[in-house]
Protein backbone atom coordinates (compact mmCIF):
# COMPACT_ATOMS: atom_id res chain seq x y z
CA UNK A 1 0.00 0.00 0.00
CA UNK A 2 1.62 3.64 -0.83
CA UNK A 3 1.16 6.57 1.10
CA UNK A 4 2.02 9.79 0.68
CA UNK A 5 3.89 11.72 3.87
CA UNK A 6 3.73 15.24 4.39
CA UNK A 7 6.48 17.21 6.29
CA UNK A 8 5.37 19.69 8.76
CA UNK A 9 7.20 22.86 10.41
CA UNK A 10 7.27 22.43 14.26
CA UNK A 11 5.00 24.87 15.87
CA UNK A 12 4.98 26.62 19.33
CA UNK A 13 2.93 24.25 22.16
CA UNK A 14 0.49 26.43 23.55
CA UNK A 15 -1.09 23.60 25.22
CA UNK A 16 0.91 22.97 27.86
CA UNK A 17 1.83 24.27 31.33
CA UNK A 18 5.40 24.56 32.39
CA UNK A 19 6.83 23.10 35.58
CA UNK A 20 9.69 24.12 37.16
CA UNK A 21 11.85 21.85 38.77
CA UNK A 22 15.52 20.40 39.08
CA UNK A 23 15.34 18.82 35.40
CA UNK A 24 12.93 20.86 33.73
CA UNK A 25 15.12 20.89 31.05
CA UNK A 26 14.81 17.61 30.48
CA UNK A 27 11.09 17.70 31.25
CA UNK A 28 10.95 20.12 28.28
CA UNK A 29 13.04 17.84 25.84
CA UNK A 30 10.75 15.18 26.43
CA UNK A 31 7.75 17.83 25.40
CA UNK A 32 9.48 18.33 22.51
CA UNK A 33 9.72 14.33 21.91
CA UNK A 34 5.76 13.97 22.28
CA UNK A 35 5.14 16.40 20.01
CA UNK A 36 7.59 15.15 17.22
CA UNK A 37 5.95 11.80 17.15
CA UNK A 38 2.36 13.37 17.37
CA UNK A 39 3.45 14.55 13.86
CA UNK A 40 4.83 11.64 12.30
CA UNK A 41 1.53 10.10 13.39
CA UNK A 42 -0.89 12.58 11.39
CA UNK A 43 1.41 13.08 8.07
CA UNK A 44 -0.13 12.99 4.85
CA UNK A 45 -3.93 12.63 6.61
CA UNK A 46 -5.16 15.45 8.86
CA UNK A 47 -3.72 19.38 8.14
CA UNK A 48 -5.29 20.54 11.47
CA UNK A 49 -5.73 18.74 14.76
CA UNK A 50 -7.41 19.66 17.97
CA UNK A 51 -4.76 19.36 20.51
CA UNK A 52 -6.47 19.37 24.39
CA UNK A 53 -4.03 19.39 27.13
CA UNK A 54 -1.00 16.94 25.34
CA UNK A 55 -3.45 13.97 25.13
CA UNK A 56 -2.87 12.99 21.71
CA UNK A 57 0.94 13.42 22.46
CA UNK A 58 0.57 11.38 25.04
CA UNK A 59 -1.85 8.59 23.38
CA UNK A 60 1.03 8.24 20.62
CA UNK A 61 3.79 8.78 23.45
CA UNK A 62 2.37 5.44 24.75
CA UNK A 63 1.28 3.86 22.00
CA UNK A 64 5.44 3.48 20.61
CA UNK A 65 6.96 3.20 23.52
CA UNK A 66 4.78 0.42 24.73
CA UNK A 67 4.07 2.16 27.65
CA UNK A 68 0.98 1.00 30.21
CA UNK A 69 -1.04 -1.95 29.88
CA UNK A 70 -2.51 -1.14 26.17
CA UNK A 71 0.52 -3.34 24.68
CA UNK A 72 -0.23 -5.73 27.16
CA UNK A 73 -1.31 -9.78 26.64
CA UNK A 74 -4.56 -9.00 26.71
CA UNK A 75 -5.80 -7.38 29.51
CA UNK A 76 -8.55 -5.05 29.53
CA UNK A 77 -7.62 -1.64 30.01
CA UNK A 78 -11.04 -0.02 30.58
CA UNK A 79 -11.52 -2.14 33.38
CA UNK A 80 -12.63 0.08 35.92
CA UNK A 81 -10.73 0.31 39.16
CA UNK A 82 -12.23 3.44 40.41
CA UNK A 83 -14.63 5.05 38.38
CA UNK A 84 -13.39 7.28 35.08
CA UNK A 85 -14.59 10.57 33.73
CA UNK A 86 -15.92 9.70 30.37
CA UNK A 87 -14.04 10.88 27.32
CA UNK A 88 -14.72 14.45 26.36
CA UNK A 89 -16.11 15.60 22.45
CA UNK A 90 -12.61 16.57 22.14
CA UNK A 91 -10.62 13.74 23.23
CA UNK A 92 -12.53 11.23 21.35
CA UNK A 93 -12.02 13.47 18.55
CA UNK A 94 -8.14 13.60 19.04
CA UNK A 95 -7.55 9.99 19.29
CA UNK A 96 -10.15 8.68 16.16
CA UNK A 97 -7.72 10.83 14.39
CA UNK A 98 -4.71 9.44 15.25
CA UNK A 99 -6.17 6.01 15.12
CA UNK A 100 -7.62 7.03 11.83
CA UNK A 101 -3.95 8.49 10.67
CA UNK A 102 -1.72 5.70 11.78
CA UNK A 103 -4.21 3.43 9.65
CA UNK A 104 -3.87 5.37 6.76
CA UNK A 105 -0.63 5.23 6.58
CA UNK A 106 0.13 1.60 7.00
CA UNK A 107 1.45 2.15 10.86
CA UNK A 108 -0.78 -0.80 11.74
CA UNK A 109 1.05 -1.85 15.17
CA UNK A 110 0.48 1.99 16.31
CA UNK A 111 -2.88 2.60 15.25
CA UNK A 112 -3.74 -0.53 17.20
CA UNK A 113 -1.82 0.38 19.89
CA UNK A 114 -4.68 3.06 20.56
CA UNK A 115 -7.37 0.67 20.68
CA UNK A 116 -8.45 -1.37 23.86
CA UNK A 117 -7.67 -4.26 22.36
CA UNK A 118 -4.23 -3.97 20.71
CA UNK A 119 -3.72 -7.51 19.53
CA UNK A 120 -7.37 -8.08 17.58
CA UNK A 121 -6.67 -4.70 16.38
CA UNK A 122 -3.85 -5.42 14.92
CA UNK A 123 -4.58 -8.87 13.56
CA UNK A 124 -7.41 -7.34 11.92
CA UNK A 125 -6.27 -4.70 10.54
CA UNK A 126 -3.56 -6.43 8.78
CA UNK A 127 -5.88 -8.95 7.27
CA UNK A 128 -7.56 -6.01 5.88
CA UNK A 129 -4.90 -4.25 4.81
CA UNK A 130 -3.48 -7.69 2.98
CA UNK A 131 -6.81 -8.42 1.40
CA UNK A 132 -7.28 -5.54 0.05
CA UNK A 133 -4.10 -3.86 -1.20
CA UNK A 134 -5.32 -0.71 -2.20
CA UNK A 135 -3.12 1.85 -3.71
CA UNK A 136 -3.86 4.26 -1.45
CA UNK A 137 -6.12 5.08 1.48
CA UNK A 138 -7.96 7.73 2.76
CA UNK A 139 -9.40 8.10 5.96
CA UNK A 140 -11.44 11.11 6.92
CA UNK A 141 -13.21 12.39 10.39
CA UNK A 142 -16.53 13.09 9.96
CA UNK A 143 -17.09 14.52 13.53
CA UNK A 144 -19.68 12.78 16.25
CA UNK A 145 -21.59 9.60 15.33
CA UNK A 146 -25.14 9.13 16.14
CA UNK A 147 -24.44 5.53 17.74
CA UNK A 148 -22.40 7.35 20.57
CA UNK A 149 -23.43 7.66 24.03
CA UNK A 150 -22.13 10.30 27.16
CA UNK A 151 -20.48 7.43 28.84
CA UNK A 152 -18.76 6.12 25.02
CA UNK A 153 -18.55 8.77 22.70
CA UNK A 154 -18.57 7.98 18.35
CA UNK A 155 -16.81 9.60 16.05
CA UNK A 156 -17.97 8.89 12.39
CA UNK A 157 -15.33 8.97 9.63
CA UNK A 158 -15.01 8.21 6.20
CA UNK A 159 -12.86 5.57 3.56
CA UNK A 160 -11.86 6.27 0.36
CA UNK A 161 -9.70 3.28 -0.98
CA UNK A 162 -8.14 3.98 -4.65
CA UNK A 163 -6.69 0.63 -6.58
CA UNK A 164 -4.33 -0.18 -9.69
CA UNK A 165 -5.93 -0.55 -12.95
CA UNK A 166 -9.03 1.20 -11.85
CA UNK A 167 -10.09 5.33 -11.97
CA UNK A 168 -13.34 4.06 -9.38
CA UNK A 169 -12.76 4.32 -5.55
CA UNK A 170 -14.05 2.42 -3.06
CA UNK A 171 -15.96 4.52 -0.47
CA UNK A 172 -17.77 3.80 2.59
CA UNK A 173 -18.68 5.65 5.94
CA UNK A 174 -18.53 3.87 9.36
CA UNK A 175 -17.69 4.85 13.12
CA UNK A 176 -15.87 4.18 16.50
CA UNK A 177 -16.39 4.15 19.83
CA UNK A 178 -13.92 5.96 21.89
CA UNK A 179 -13.74 4.83 25.87
CA UNK A 180 -11.56 6.04 28.79
CA UNK A 181 -9.12 2.83 30.27
CA UNK A 182 -8.52 2.31 33.69
CA UNK A 183 -5.48 3.92 33.95
CA UNK A 184 -7.25 7.40 32.16
CA UNK A 185 -5.75 6.90 28.69
CA UNK A 186 -8.44 7.61 26.08
CA UNK A 187 -8.65 4.27 23.69
CA UNK A 188 -10.71 3.18 20.31
CA UNK A 189 -13.11 0.58 21.44
CA UNK A 190 -12.37 -2.62 19.14
CA UNK A 191 -14.75 -4.01 16.81
CA UNK A 192 -14.56 -5.60 13.73
CA UNK A 193 -17.02 -2.81 12.24
CA UNK A 194 -14.40 -0.24 13.23
CA UNK A 195 -12.88 -1.58 9.58
CA UNK A 196 -16.32 -1.95 7.64
CA UNK A 197 -19.52 -1.56 9.25
CA UNK A 198 -20.40 -4.62 8.18
CA UNK A 199 -17.48 -6.83 9.19
CA UNK A 200 -18.39 -9.37 11.88
CA UNK A 201 -16.85 -12.29 14.11
CA UNK A 202 -14.99 -14.68 11.53
CA UNK A 203 -15.12 -12.66 8.88
CA UNK A 204 -12.93 -11.35 6.15
CA UNK A 205 -12.66 -8.47 3.73
CA UNK A 206 -10.35 -9.01 0.58
CA UNK A 207 -10.37 -8.81 -3.16
CA UNK A 208 -11.13 -11.87 -5.15
CA UNK A 209 -11.58 -12.68 -8.48
CA UNK A 210 -14.93 -12.89 -9.48
CA UNK A 211 -16.21 -16.07 -12.09
CA UNK A 212 -15.39 -15.94 -15.19
CA UNK A 213 -18.64 -15.06 -17.14
CA UNK A 214 -20.30 -17.20 -19.69
CA UNK A 215 -20.51 -15.73 -23.09
CA UNK A 216 -24.38 -15.69 -24.05
CA UNK A 217 -25.23 -15.26 -27.40
CA UNK A 218 -27.51 -12.73 -28.60
CA UNK A 219 -29.08 -12.21 -31.57
CA UNK A 220 -28.16 -9.60 -34.23
CA UNK A 221 -29.53 -6.50 -32.34
CA UNK A 222 -28.13 -7.88 -28.65
CA UNK A 223 -30.98 -9.44 -27.15
CA UNK A 224 -31.35 -12.42 -25.27
CA UNK A 225 -32.25 -16.12 -26.90
CA UNK A 226 -31.99 -18.16 -24.10
CA UNK A 227 -35.87 -18.26 -23.77
CA UNK A 228 -36.48 -20.46 -27.31
CA UNK A 229 -37.18 -23.68 -27.06
CA UNK A 230 -35.34 -24.54 -30.30
CA UNK A 231 -32.29 -23.00 -29.27
CA UNK A 232 -31.74 -24.61 -26.12
CA UNK A 233 -29.08 -26.88 -27.99
CA UNK A 234 -27.85 -24.61 -30.15
CA UNK A 235 -26.65 -21.62 -27.62
CA UNK A 236 -23.93 -23.78 -25.77
CA UNK A 237 -22.42 -24.46 -28.80
CA UNK A 238 -21.32 -21.25 -30.05
CA UNK A 239 -18.17 -20.58 -29.37
CA UNK A 240 -16.12 -17.29 -28.89
CA UNK A 241 -14.72 -15.60 -31.39
CA UNK A 242 -11.10 -16.47 -32.47
CA UNK A 243 -8.97 -14.80 -30.32
CA UNK A 244 -11.16 -13.12 -28.00
CA UNK A 245 -10.36 -13.08 -24.40
CA UNK A 246 -12.40 -13.65 -21.40
CA UNK A 247 -11.52 -11.01 -18.55
CA UNK A 248 -11.23 -12.52 -14.64
CA UNK A 249 -13.02 -9.54 -12.92
CA UNK A 250 -11.53 -8.62 -8.99
CA UNK A 251 -13.95 -7.20 -6.27
CA UNK A 252 -13.75 -6.65 -2.99
CA UNK A 253 -15.45 -9.24 -1.09
CA UNK A 254 -17.30 -9.88 2.24
CA UNK A 255 -16.99 -13.52 3.35
CA UNK A 256 -17.09 -16.31 5.91
CA UNK A 257 -18.57 -16.91 9.16
CA UNK A 258 -20.70 -19.09 7.39
CA UNK A 259 -22.92 -16.60 5.75
CA UNK A 260 -22.84 -16.08 1.88
CA UNK A 261 -20.10 -13.76 0.18
CA UNK A 262 -21.49 -10.81 -0.56
CA UNK A 263 -19.54 -7.82 -3.21
CA UNK A 264 -18.57 -4.57 -1.63
CA UNK A 265 -17.21 -2.83 -4.69
CA UNK A 266 -15.86 -4.16 -7.63
CA UNK A 267 -12.65 -3.18 -9.06
CA UNK A 268 -12.85 -4.47 -12.72
CA UNK A 269 -15.79 -6.40 -14.01
CA UNK A 270 -15.64 -9.70 -15.61
CA UNK A 271 -16.03 -9.55 -19.47
CA UNK A 272 -16.78 -12.49 -21.84
CA UNK A 273 -16.74 -11.32 -25.55
CA UNK A 274 -20.48 -11.52 -26.61
CA UNK A 275 -21.47 -13.05 -30.11
CA UNK A 276 -24.14 -12.05 -31.83
CA UNK A 277 -25.71 -14.26 -34.38
CA UNK A 278 -27.71 -13.63 -37.08
CA UNK A 279 -30.74 -14.59 -35.45
CA UNK A 280 -33.58 -11.87 -34.96
CA UNK A 281 -35.25 -12.66 -32.01
CA UNK A 282 -39.15 -11.34 -33.19
CA UNK A 283 -38.78 -13.56 -36.42
CA UNK A 284 -37.55 -16.54 -33.96
CA UNK A 285 -40.63 -16.22 -31.86
CA UNK A 286 -42.46 -16.31 -35.20
CA UNK A 287 -40.70 -19.33 -36.33
CA UNK A 288 -41.50 -21.06 -33.15
CA UNK A 289 -45.35 -20.81 -32.70
CA UNK A 290 -45.35 -21.72 -36.23
CA UNK A 291 -43.53 -24.90 -36.05
CA UNK A 292 -45.37 -25.88 -32.59
CA UNK A 293 -48.56 -25.33 -34.27
CA UNK A 294 -48.17 -27.83 -37.00
CA UNK A 295 -46.43 -30.32 -34.70
CA UNK A 296 -49.44 -30.63 -32.66
CA UNK A 297 -50.29 -34.29 -32.18
CA UNK A 298 -46.01 -35.09 -32.18
CA UNK A 299 -45.41 -34.42 -35.94
CA UNK A 300 -41.92 -33.66 -36.05
CA UNK A 301 -41.41 -30.72 -38.04
CA UNK A 302 -39.01 -27.54 -38.65
CA UNK A 303 -38.65 -24.23 -40.35
CA UNK A 304 -35.34 -21.73 -40.90
CA UNK A 305 -35.74 -18.19 -42.50
CA UNK A 306 -32.89 -16.98 -44.33
CA UNK A 307 -31.50 -13.36 -45.76
CA UNK A 308 -30.86 -13.99 -49.27
CA UNK A 309 -29.17 -10.71 -49.82
CA UNK A 310 -26.74 -12.09 -46.88
CA UNK A 311 -27.39 -15.86 -46.46
CA UNK A 312 -27.55 -14.85 -42.86
CA UNK A 313 -29.90 -17.16 -41.10
CA UNK A 314 -32.83 -15.14 -39.36
CA UNK A 315 -34.94 -18.09 -37.24
CA UNK A 316 -34.68 -21.83 -37.15
CA UNK A 317 -37.29 -23.79 -34.93
CA UNK A 318 -38.09 -27.61 -35.06
CA UNK A 319 -39.86 -30.13 -32.99
CA UNK A 320 -39.93 -32.40 -30.89
CA UNK A 321 -37.43 -30.01 -29.11
CA UNK A 322 -35.38 -33.15 -27.81
CA UNK A 323 -32.14 -31.55 -28.49
CA UNK A 324 -31.79 -32.81 -31.96
CA UNK A 325 -32.46 -29.52 -34.04
CA UNK A 326 -33.40 -31.43 -37.39
CA UNK A 327 -33.43 -27.81 -38.99
CA UNK A 328 -30.07 -28.23 -39.76
CA UNK A 329 -29.19 -31.55 -38.90
CA UNK A 330 -32.15 -33.57 -40.24
CA UNK A 331 -32.15 -35.31 -44.03
CA UNK A 332 -34.91 -36.32 -45.95
CA UNK A 333 -36.15 -36.43 -49.53
CA UNK A 334 -37.75 -32.94 -50.15
CA UNK A 335 -40.22 -33.64 -52.47
CA UNK A 336 -41.21 -31.18 -55.36
CA UNK A 337 -39.07 -28.54 -53.88
CA UNK A 338 -36.59 -30.06 -55.73
CA UNK A 339 -38.18 -29.29 -59.20
CA UNK A 340 -37.03 -25.73 -57.97
CA UNK A 341 -33.32 -27.38 -59.07
CA UNK A 342 -34.46 -30.14 -61.53
CA UNK A 343 -36.14 -26.53 -63.23
CA UNK A 344 -32.41 -24.47 -63.30
CA UNK A 345 -30.70 -27.78 -64.87
CA UNK A 346 -33.71 -27.56 -68.17
CA UNK A 347 -33.37 -23.49 -68.13
CA UNK A 348 -29.68 -24.30 -68.67
CA UNK A 349 -30.22 -26.52 -71.52
CA UNK A 350 -31.93 -23.86 -73.54
CA UNK A 351 -35.81 -25.22 -72.33
CA UNK A 352 -37.73 -22.41 -71.83
CA UNK A 353 -40.82 -22.04 -68.96
CA UNK A 354 -43.09 -21.65 -72.42
CA UNK A 355 -41.38 -24.86 -73.70
CA UNK A 356 -43.61 -27.92 -74.24
CA UNK A 357 -43.61 -30.27 -71.62
CA UNK A 358 -47.05 -32.15 -71.56
CA UNK A 359 -48.08 -33.73 -68.37
CA UNK A 360 -49.20 -37.12 -68.96
CA UNK A 361 -51.22 -39.35 -66.14
CA UNK A 362 -48.32 -41.77 -65.87
CA UNK A 363 -44.89 -42.53 -67.30
CA UNK A 364 -42.29 -45.04 -67.56
CA UNK A 365 -38.63 -44.57 -66.67
CA UNK A 366 -38.92 -47.96 -66.90
CA UNK A 367 -40.44 -47.57 -63.66
CA UNK A 368 -44.18 -45.97 -63.35
CA UNK A 369 -44.42 -42.69 -62.15
CA UNK A 370 -47.97 -40.95 -61.44
CA UNK A 371 -49.19 -37.42 -60.27
CA UNK A 372 -51.24 -36.37 -57.77
CA UNK A 373 -53.60 -34.43 -60.30
CA UNK A 374 -55.30 -37.03 -61.91
CA UNK A 375 -55.87 -36.79 -65.88
CA UNK A 376 -53.63 -36.08 -68.52
CA UNK A 377 -52.74 -31.93 -69.26
CA UNK A 378 -50.79 -32.48 -72.60
CA UNK A 379 -51.08 -28.81 -73.44
CA UNK A 380 -49.21 -27.99 -70.77
CA UNK A 381 -45.72 -26.26 -70.48
CA UNK A 382 -42.61 -26.39 -68.36
CA UNK A 383 -44.01 -23.40 -65.89
CA UNK A 384 -47.25 -25.46 -65.83
CA UNK A 385 -45.69 -28.02 -64.63
CA UNK A 386 -44.13 -26.38 -62.37
CA UNK A 387 -47.25 -25.01 -60.84
CA UNK A 388 -49.26 -27.78 -60.70
CA UNK A 389 -46.28 -29.81 -59.78
CA UNK A 390 -46.69 -32.27 -62.17
CA UNK A 391 -44.42 -35.35 -62.05
CA UNK A 392 -44.33 -36.75 -65.20
CA UNK A 393 -43.51 -33.47 -67.35
CA UNK A 394 -40.38 -32.97 -65.63
CA UNK A 395 -39.60 -36.87 -65.11
CA UNK A 396 -40.27 -37.10 -69.50
CA UNK A 397 -38.14 -33.92 -70.07
CA UNK A 398 -35.47 -34.66 -67.90
CA UNK A 399 -34.72 -37.61 -68.95
CA UNK A 400 -34.74 -36.22 -72.84
CA UNK A 401 -32.46 -33.27 -71.66
CA UNK A 402 -30.23 -34.02 -68.77
CA UNK A 403 -27.58 -36.18 -68.29
CA UNK A 404 -27.52 -38.78 -64.90
CA UNK A 405 -25.56 -36.20 -63.33
CA UNK A 406 -26.52 -33.05 -64.34
CA UNK A 407 -28.65 -32.43 -61.58
CA UNK A 408 -26.02 -33.20 -58.85
CA UNK A 409 -23.53 -31.12 -60.97
CA UNK A 410 -25.99 -28.05 -60.80
CA UNK A 411 -27.03 -28.49 -57.24
CA UNK A 412 -23.47 -27.90 -56.05
CA UNK A 413 -22.11 -25.97 -58.56
CA UNK A 414 -24.68 -23.30 -58.89
CA UNK A 415 -26.82 -23.86 -55.41
CA UNK A 416 -24.24 -24.59 -53.08
CA UNK A 417 -25.83 -28.33 -51.83
CA UNK A 418 -23.50 -30.76 -51.55
CA UNK A 419 -20.26 -28.36 -50.09
CA UNK A 420 -19.23 -28.30 -46.79
CA UNK A 421 -20.70 -25.57 -44.98
CA UNK A 422 -19.67 -24.15 -41.47
CA UNK A 423 -22.83 -22.21 -40.43
CA UNK A 424 -21.37 -21.77 -36.73
CA UNK A 425 -22.82 -24.65 -35.10
CA UNK A 426 -22.97 -28.35 -36.54
CA UNK A 427 -25.05 -29.17 -39.65
CA UNK A 428 -25.63 -31.52 -41.75
CA UNK A 429 -24.33 -30.85 -45.96
CA UNK A 430 -26.96 -32.19 -48.53
CA UNK A 431 -26.45 -35.38 -50.19
CA UNK A 432 -27.74 -35.26 -54.08
CA UNK A 433 -25.81 -38.50 -55.39
CA UNK A 434 -25.07 -38.73 -59.07
CA UNK A 435 -27.98 -41.40 -60.04
CA UNK A 436 -26.58 -44.57 -61.35
CA UNK A 437 -30.11 -45.55 -63.98
CA UNK A 438 -32.97 -43.64 -65.13
CA UNK A 439 -35.05 -45.01 -62.31
CA UNK A 440 -32.43 -43.37 -59.83
CA UNK A 441 -33.03 -39.93 -62.04
CA UNK A 442 -36.43 -40.06 -62.39
CA UNK A 443 -36.69 -40.34 -58.13
CA UNK A 444 -34.46 -37.52 -58.16
CA UNK A 445 -36.02 -35.08 -60.24
CA UNK A 446 -38.77 -35.01 -58.07
CA UNK A 447 -37.16 -34.97 -55.21
CA UNK A 448 -37.32 -38.24 -53.92
CA UNK A 449 -34.98 -41.24 -54.14
CA UNK A 450 -31.79 -40.84 -52.44
CA UNK A 451 -31.75 -37.55 -51.75
CA UNK A 452 -31.12 -35.92 -48.32
CA UNK A 453 -31.69 -32.44 -47.17
CA UNK A 454 -33.32 -30.04 -44.76
CA UNK A 455 -34.71 -26.68 -44.19
CA UNK A 456 -31.37 -25.07 -44.02
CA UNK A 457 -30.79 -26.60 -47.07
CA UNK A 458 -33.75 -25.96 -48.90
CA UNK A 459 -34.55 -21.95 -47.55
CA UNK A 460 -31.24 -21.55 -49.01
CA UNK A 461 -32.42 -22.75 -52.65
CA UNK A 462 -35.33 -20.13 -52.19
CA UNK A 463 -32.62 -17.76 -51.30
CA UNK A 464 -30.45 -18.24 -54.41
CA UNK A 465 -33.48 -18.00 -56.52
CA UNK A 466 -35.08 -14.30 -55.29
CA UNK A 467 -30.97 -12.84 -54.96
CA UNK A 468 -29.89 -15.01 -58.04
CA UNK A 469 -26.65 -15.63 -56.16
CA UNK A 470 -25.93 -18.45 -53.74
CA UNK A 471 -24.29 -17.32 -49.99
CA UNK A 472 -24.07 -19.86 -47.87
CA UNK A 473 -26.21 -19.97 -44.78
CA UNK A 474 -24.14 -18.33 -41.54
CA UNK A 475 -25.54 -18.18 -38.08
CA UNK A 476 -22.78 -15.96 -37.08
CA UNK A 477 -21.36 -13.58 -39.49
CA UNK A 478 -17.78 -14.29 -38.40
CA UNK A 479 -18.41 -18.43 -39.67
CA UNK A 480 -16.25 -19.34 -42.79
CA UNK A 481 -18.49 -19.85 -45.43
CA UNK A 482 -17.70 -21.32 -48.80
CA UNK A 483 -18.68 -20.11 -52.20
CA UNK A 484 -20.41 -22.36 -55.13
CA UNK A 485 -17.90 -23.20 -58.26
CA UNK A 486 -20.44 -21.48 -60.62
CA UNK A 487 -23.17 -18.88 -60.75
CA UNK A 488 -26.89 -19.39 -61.77
CA UNK A 489 -26.91 -17.74 -65.05
CA UNK A 490 -29.27 -14.39 -65.02
CA UNK A 491 -31.55 -15.61 -67.52
CA UNK A 492 -32.27 -18.89 -65.61
CA UNK A 493 -32.36 -17.33 -62.46
CA UNK A 494 -35.42 -14.85 -64.09
CA UNK A 495 -37.12 -17.94 -65.40
CA UNK A 496 -37.19 -19.54 -61.93
CA UNK A 497 -38.36 -16.52 -60.39
CA UNK A 498 -41.24 -15.91 -62.93
CA UNK A 499 -42.13 -19.97 -62.13
CA UNK A 500 -42.12 -19.56 -58.45
CA UNK A 501 -43.89 -16.25 -58.66
CA UNK A 502 -46.96 -18.08 -60.84
CA UNK A 503 -47.03 -20.96 -58.18
CA UNK A 504 -47.76 -18.58 -55.18
CA UNK A 505 -50.50 -16.74 -57.13
CA UNK A 506 -52.21 -19.24 -59.73
CA UNK A 507 -50.75 -22.76 -58.78
CA UNK A 508 -50.40 -25.44 -56.04
CA UNK A 509 -48.96 -22.30 -53.08
CA UNK A 510 -51.47 -19.99 -53.83
CA UNK A 511 -53.75 -20.89 -50.17
CA UNK A 512 -50.89 -19.95 -48.10
CA UNK A 513 -49.46 -17.57 -50.24
CA UNK A 514 -52.55 -15.45 -50.77
CA UNK A 515 -52.80 -11.93 -49.35
CA UNK A 516 -48.48 -11.51 -49.04
CA UNK A 517 -47.98 -8.79 -51.20
CA UNK A 518 -44.02 -7.55 -52.47
CA UNK A 519 -41.93 -9.85 -54.79
CA UNK A 520 -43.13 -13.41 -53.83
CA UNK A 521 -42.39 -17.15 -55.33
CA UNK A 522 -42.89 -20.63 -53.82
CA UNK A 523 -42.83 -24.12 -54.03
CA UNK A 524 -44.86 -27.04 -52.46
CA UNK A 525 -43.73 -30.56 -51.99
CA UNK A 526 -45.43 -33.87 -51.00
CA UNK A 527 -43.28 -36.81 -50.35
CA UNK A 528 -44.63 -40.23 -50.05
CA UNK A 529 -43.48 -41.72 -46.42
CA UNK A 530 -42.15 -45.03 -47.37
CA UNK A 531 -45.28 -47.85 -47.07
CA UNK A 532 -47.50 -45.51 -45.02
CA UNK A 533 -50.41 -43.40 -46.62
CA UNK A 534 -49.02 -40.52 -44.34
CA UNK A 535 -47.05 -37.92 -46.57
CA UNK A 536 -44.66 -35.15 -45.78
CA UNK A 537 -45.46 -31.63 -45.96
CA UNK A 538 -42.71 -29.09 -47.80
CA UNK A 539 -42.61 -25.89 -48.68
CA UNK A 540 -40.39 -23.20 -49.89
CA UNK A 541 -40.90 -19.51 -50.60
CA UNK A 542 -39.94 -15.70 -50.69
CA UNK A 543 -41.02 -12.72 -49.99
CA UNK A 544 -39.03 -9.86 -50.92
CA UNK A 545 -35.32 -10.39 -48.58
CA UNK A 546 -36.74 -12.96 -46.63
CA UNK A 547 -36.50 -17.16 -47.80
CA UNK A 548 -38.37 -20.16 -45.59
CA UNK A 549 -38.50 -23.52 -46.08
CA UNK A 550 -40.05 -25.59 -43.43
CA UNK A 551 -41.55 -29.33 -43.69
CA UNK A 552 -43.95 -31.37 -41.30
CA UNK A 553 -43.25 -35.21 -41.25
CA UNK A 554 -46.76 -36.54 -41.89
CA UNK A 555 -48.48 -33.03 -42.73
CA UNK A 556 -50.15 -33.84 -45.65
CA UNK A 557 -49.57 -31.90 -49.10
CA UNK A 558 -47.05 -29.25 -49.11
CA UNK A 559 -49.81 -26.29 -48.95
CA UNK A 560 -51.01 -27.01 -45.98
CA UNK A 561 -49.17 -27.60 -42.57
CA UNK A 562 -45.39 -26.53 -44.13
CA UNK A 563 -46.76 -23.86 -46.30
CA UNK A 564 -49.08 -22.57 -43.35
CA UNK A 565 -45.94 -22.18 -41.01
CA UNK A 566 -43.98 -20.96 -44.03
CA UNK A 567 -46.23 -18.28 -44.70
CA UNK A 568 -46.62 -17.36 -40.95
CA UNK A 569 -42.89 -16.12 -40.67
CA UNK A 570 -43.21 -14.73 -44.42
CA UNK A 571 -45.92 -12.40 -43.19
CA UNK A 572 -44.36 -11.18 -40.33
CA UNK A 573 -40.56 -10.48 -41.73
CA UNK A 574 -41.14 -10.21 -45.63
CA UNK A 575 -42.21 -6.79 -45.28
CA UNK A 576 -39.02 -4.78 -46.46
Amino acid sequence: MHHDHEEYEPYEDHGYDDHVSADGHQEDRGRQRSRRIWLVAVGGVFTTLLVVGGYGAYNMMTAVTGGSSAGGGGSDPTASKAPQTPPSPEQADAVARDFLAAWGRGDLTVAAGLTDRPEAARMALTSFHDGVSARSLTLTGTGPAPAGSPAEPAVGYRVRAEFDGTTEAWEYESALGVVRASDGRVLVRWAPTVVHPKLGSGRTIAVKALPNPVSKPADRKGRSLEAFPSLRSVLPQIAPPDGAKVVTGQAVVLSGGGQEAEQLFVLTPPTAPQVKLTLDADLQQVAEDAVKQQSAGGKPASLVAIQPSTGNILAMAYAPQDGFNRAVGGGQPPGSTMKVITAAALLETGVTPDTAAPCKETTNSPRSWHNDEPGNHLDYTLSDDFSHSCNTGFIDKGLEKLQLNTLTSVARDQFGLGLQWRIGIPSRDATIPAPGNKDEAAAEYIGQGQIQVNSLAMASVAATVQSGTFRQPVLREDAKRVTAPGKLPGDVAQGLRSMMARTATQGTARTPMSGLGGQIGAKTGTVEAGSSQATNSWFIAYRNDLAVAAEVEGGGHGNSAAGVAAAQVLKAGGKD
